[in-house]
């Protein structure tokens, strides 16, 4: 299999260099030209780049639904679709159809059995218990006081650190840090300490990191080519199994930590009633998650704590980094928001430090919808695919086969004329405005920042309760110049988490005086 597997990368190598040259011609009609033996490997590799501005010239050219051809060595044939329609069918209507299925488990297979790796019954039972731990009161009150804690604790520290010293600091990584840390509190109650003055290297957010680098790759590369590298112990996927271990490691020791403070029982009860829950010690007492047919050992705490770490963890510090350079090239968005957040702050405190009520910041309509608009042209996931269980037509007349895969560009979503309008490509939070100045709704297939369907985001109201309470803080008691004005080369990083390109560096100033 192993020699089988070495001709398979050998081809494709030799025929990607033989057809660079005519690989220029690619781009004349907006497509990738369809070569033999390779498909249209070729135009997919150089352009691996900028995968997520050419899946969207594709996509606009082709109506929003287009066949890319693999080779023919390798099961790469991908059907790439922004397609309304298509994504309301696919994730809603005919949902059963069109499960993760076996091949997104290979590709994911660092996430275990847990949540976003599983599907039918094992998918719904753990579903039913993440839901009801998560809407727990005992867990919003843990969500509210991490978050701000991190913020007094950890952010501002740093913002008046830098802010003394005229210096300059990365947004992209501090929100990934705030991220990080408040994350792994909320799910395992014990806070690796990322966010902090001295900027430390933490080993398991290093691991994170890499492990999405290597899922990255599998999705780009023949399957044959990283399950060769995998067997061989070299390039992505030796780094993959480094960046598990610790990973392992890392959560196991979080699981005998929490067993051995949970055998104590020592004030449990009277601590979780006034501060609220991690999810971990949720799971690890809840009679709910047994009386679903889920096991609670280690294997299992494991693969729920590193999906819900994966999830929760860079998608909301993505979202924070875009929200944030999008404000900044937008002084009259920066403005409107900051009038939004004067309004809720009583007489007589304006013009001065507050912390926000969370509660007031969900009724802002202005500051959500800016932040919606950040998520539809900068999704933090900006990919899904899909596969279905067996033949069907979807909505556009395409037909897919159980070998078909399936996959949702998120990114260029946003960027679609027919689905968004002739100004898609402007940041504007107005059109998340009703006509009675109310917070207006899209449709899930049109804005997917969350998913759609039965698998919608368990932490779309965390998400948007950190991403206000950071956005809040930072925008009315400070100001926040970039260092770099001519940022158009920092684009999306090449990811499963649309991360920035290059830092995102700015000045940081009180607007308030002691």
């Amino acid at each position: 299999m192993a020699f089988v597997g070495l001709f398979e990368v050998f081809l494709a190598v030799i025929c990607f260099f033989i057809l660079h040259s005519f690989a220029k011609n690619n781009n004349k009609n907006g497509f990738p030209k369809n070569f033999p033996l390779v498909g249209m490997l070729p135009g997919l590799l150089l352009n691996v780049h900028r995968t997520h501005d050419f899946c969207t010239q594709i996509l606009e050219r082709s109506q929003c639904t287009f066949l890319i051809k693999g080779p023919w060595f390798a099961s790469m044939d991908i059907l790439l679709t922004t397609d309304s329609t298509n994504i309301h069918y696919i994730m809603s209507s005919n949902f059963s159809n069109f499960p993760k299925g076996p091949g997104f488990n290979q590709i994911f297979d660092v996430l275990g059995d847990g949540i976003f790796n599983s599907d039918s019954d094992s998918w719904k039972n753990q579903r039913k218990v993440a839901l009801a731990l998560i809407n727990h009161q005992s867990f919003h009150q843990f969500l509210l006081k991490t978050s701000w804690n991190k913020v007094e604790t950890g952010m501002i520290p740093i913002l008046e650190n830098v802010s003394k010293q005229s210096i300059s600091v990365d947004l992209q990584d501090l929100f990934q840090r705030f991220t990080f840390d408040s994350t792994c509190i909320m799910i395992t109650g014990y806070d690796p300490g990322c966010l902090s003055v001295e900027f430390p290297q933490v080993l398991f957010s290093r691991a994170l990191e890499d492990v999405e680098e290597s899922i990255f790759y599998r999705h780009v590369v023949p399957e044959s080519l990283w399950k060769l590298q995998r067997w061989l112990g070299i390039g992505e996927e030796k780094k993959m199994k480094r960046a598990k271990k610790i990973l392992d490691q890392t959560i196991v020791g979080y699981i005998q930590r929490k067993r051995e403070e949970l055998s104590q029982e020592i004030g449990l009860n009277k601590q979780v009633e006034s501060e609220g829950e991690d999810l971990l010690t949720s799971y690890m007492n809840e009679d709910k998650v047994k009386a679903n047919g889920l096991t609670c050992n280690d294997k299992f705490l494991r693969d729920t704590i590193l999906n819900f770490i994966i999830a929760g963890r860079d998608t909301t510090g993505s979202a924070l980094t875009w929200f944030f350079w999008l404000v900044s090239k937008n002084p009259k968005v920066e403005t409107r928001i900051r009038e939004e957040l004067e309004s809720i702050i009583p007489n007589g405190k304006s013009g001065k430090w507050w912390e926000f009520d969370i509660q007031k910041l969900h009724k802002l309509a202005y500051l959500h919808g800016a932040i919606c608009e950040a998520l539809r042209l900068y999704p933090p996931v900006p990919f899904q695919h899909k596969a279905p269980v067996k033949p069907d037509i979807l909505p556009s007349g395409h037909r897919v086969v159980p070998s078909t895969k399936i996959m949702f560009s998120l990114y260029a979503l946003g960027r679609m004329k027919s689905v968004w309008g002739e100004d898609c490509l402007e940041f504007k939070p107005e059109r998340w405005i009703s006509d009675k100045g109310g917070i207006k709704r899209e449709p899930s297939y049109k804005f997917l920042s969350f998913n759609a369907g039965p698998r919608t985001c368990l932490g779309k109201e965390v998400a948007f309760t950190q991403i206000k309470i950071v956005a809040a803080t930072i925008l009315h008691n400070y100001n926040v110049v970039q260092v770099v004005e001519d940022d158009t080369t920092n684009g999306p990083n090449v990811s499963v988490i649309l991360q920035m390109k290059h830092p995102l560096m700015v000045r940081v100033s009180k607007r308030w005086s002691e």
